[in-house]
């Protein structure tokens, strides 16, 4: 058995966007709760509080609700995460890295994990976990999981670029072959992966594949390009921090996500091709 991971968009309300970052920015405030607890310590001379069990035991001592709707699952899942930190660093520095350091940098999100058990999938929507008290919260995915469900043993909920993603991970069974029907040891192909050219594959008998990349990379670059173009002439309209938008401001962001959706809908049409 092997496990593998896709990443898969929400689809949410603004409700349950709101939720969602507070879970994310709770378990910053666990992460960021850790790293101050283990300042006091340093600065008492005293040894670092990294083990995992250590870590726990500090967690429930802290009691129910301190980190808002973060359950204690994700809690553990952010002390997991920095006790591996840790122990990751400090065995490259014994090994001689002295360029390796302790995590000791503060997040405003940190992903958060739950393990197979602590969550419910239902088709295209999951119930993600809460801490005791907190209403129910059911996202939908948006896009089927190519995973069965019976497989999955995990999922993270992580932001990336300002988007709510879930990664599943599966155990997924290693593929078998009956006798003389496995691929020919003999036959050997090798690919090179490029930034023009995504992928370059080379077989035997002079047999080739090349994917060309130059319909994304202009695509990417026109977005840039206009982009830039349309902040530019906004920029002096833009409202101030703490300041309400006007109508023609919220007309513009409207515009923006649009022309975002179609950027998105134009890279994956352009990658489709290119694997044919």
């Amino acid at each position: 058995m092997v496990h593998r991971t896709a990443r898969v968009a929400l689809r949410v309300t603004p409700g349950q966007r709101r939720r969602c970052f507070g879970l994310l920015r709770s378990a910053g405030d666990v992460w960021a709760c850790v790293l101050e607890v283990n300042g006091w310590r340093r600065r008492r001379r005293d040894a670092p509080l990294v083990g995992y069990q250590e870590l726990c035991r500090e967690l429930s001592v802290s009691g129910p609700g301190t980190f808002g709707e973060l359950d204690s699952t994700g809690a553990r899942s952010v002390l997991r995460r920095f006790s591996d930190a840790w122990f990751a660093a400090a065995k490259c520095r014994k090994d001689g890295d002295v360029s390796a350091r302790f995590p000791r940098r503060r997040r405003g999100l940190m992903p958060v994990r739950w393990y197979h058990g602590t969550f419910t999938l239902n088709g295209h929507r999951i119930r993600v976990p809460c801490a005791k008290g907190a209403a129910p919260l059911w996202v939908r995915l948006a896009r089927e999981l190519p995973y069965p469900v019976e497989q999955v043993r995990s999922v993270t909920l992580l932001c990336e670029g300002g988007r709510l993603f879930l990664d599943v991970t599966a155990e997924v069974p290693v593929a078998t072959y009956a006798a003389g029907e496995g691929p020919d040891p003999a036959r050997v192909a090798g690919a090179d992966l490029g930034i023009i050219h995504p992928y370059a594959v080379a077989g035997p008998d002079g047999a080739g594949l090349l994917v060309s990349g130059r319909a994304i990379r202009a695509e990417h670059r026109m977005h840039l390009a206009d982009t830039k173009a349309r902040r530019r002439a906004v920029a002096r309209r833009a409202p101030k921090p703490g300041q309400r938008g006007s109508r023609r401001w919220r007309q513009y962001r409207r515009r923006a996500r649009q022309v975002e959706g179609r950027h998105r809908r134009r890279v994956r049409q352009a990658q489709h091709e290119a694997a044919r």
